[in-house]
């Protein structure tokens, strides 16, 4: 499936007019064991867009995710970043150009204070004392995390624990950020929570891809979003596209995909255009600190040779 260049108007809450997008996959390709695993995939997010990359397991969707985040390398195709070729780059190399992370699993150190744990990602990136504390309030202030500066990680709840890790994620001012999971291990309520902070980086202009298991919470957030099938791009479009698809029901969704009143009100008059009553409702314990090697190879900075 070939990428094509969107036009500025196509996508609501697209905040820039940037003729290019900010991440490129141009035909992945990945095989274990003779087997193809990503076979040919393209895709690409442009700033102030929420993408999602979805698909069964064995689809091939976490693999081209590691490419993406330069976790594995492609036996042939290229990823690019505000054009640029990062194909061979590792982890900490598109972190410093502006690649944040978030992974699956917790990425804190839960026997540091929330604002302890920001200021060890400022100190890691080698940002001077003084900055590092003016740096510091932005953060605390960008995603409300102020009230809990004081609170040790180990007693924040799911959504809070969230919440620091893509605070964390932004120390180093991305224009992208991919986030693995991110729905992963929280609350309905703290599901919302993260939703709204991917909407107000959307609204900043930062792009952002996830992957995700739960189907819905990731189509209420999406403008768009790629289903991964057999290794290949099955079919790309906006939740209302892909949920009468006969091809991406058939797949995966379902027949039994369950519809969710009241979704199509936090989508834009664009995505609701066109559609039927029926369709509009179904878009409707203290664990051990990461250690100071974990640490070099989380989200933010990693060893050069994954």
């Amino acid at each position: 499936m070939a990428t094509t260049k969107r036009p500025a108007t196509e996508t609501s809450n697209r905040v820039t007019n940037d003729d290019e997008p900010l991440l490129e996959a141009v035909d992945l390709v990945k095989a274990y064991k003779r087997r193809r695993v990503v076979d040919g995939v393209c895709l690409e997010v442009w700033p102030g867009e929420i993408v999602g990359l979805l698909g069964a397991n064995g689809a091939g969707k976490t693999t081209t995710f590691r490419m993406l985040v330069g976790m594995i390398r492609p036996d042939a195709g290229q990823v690019f970043f505000e054009g640029r070729d990062i194909t061979k780059r590792p982890m900490y190399r598109r972190a410093r150009a502006g690649i944040g992370y978030l992974s699956q699993e917790p990425s804190v150190f839960q026997k540091m204070t929330v604002e302890d744990n920001l200021l060890a990602v400022l100190e890691a990136h080698g940002v001077p004392s003084k900055a590092r504390s003016e740096r510091l309030e932005e953060l605390l202030d960008e995603l409300d995390l102020g009230r809990l500066r004081k609170s040790m990680a180990y007693t924040l709840s799911g959504g809070e624990r969230r919440r620091l890790e893509i605070t964390r994620g932004l120390a180093t001012n991305p224009t992208l950020i991919l986030l693995d999971e991110p729905f992963a291990g929280v609350d309905p309520i703290s599901v919302q929570d993260v939703q709204h902070i991917l909407e107000r980086l959307r609204d900043r202009g930062i792009g952002v891809l996830l992957t995700d298991h739960h189907v819905h919470e990731t189509l209420r957030i999406t403008e768009r979003s790629y289903i991964v099938h057999e290794g290949r791009v099955l079919a790309e479009g906006a939740p209302a596209d892909l949920i009468r698809n006969e091809e991406v029901k058939r797949a995966y969704l379902g027949d039994s995909f369950e519809p969710i009143p009241g979704l199509d009100g936090r989508l834009g008059g664009a995505l609701r255009d066109g559609l039927d009553e029926r369709e509009g409702a179904a878009l409707g314990g203290l664990l051990d600190d990461p250690t100071p090697e974990d640490f070099a190879t989380d989200a933010f900075v990693d060893d050069e040779n994954d």
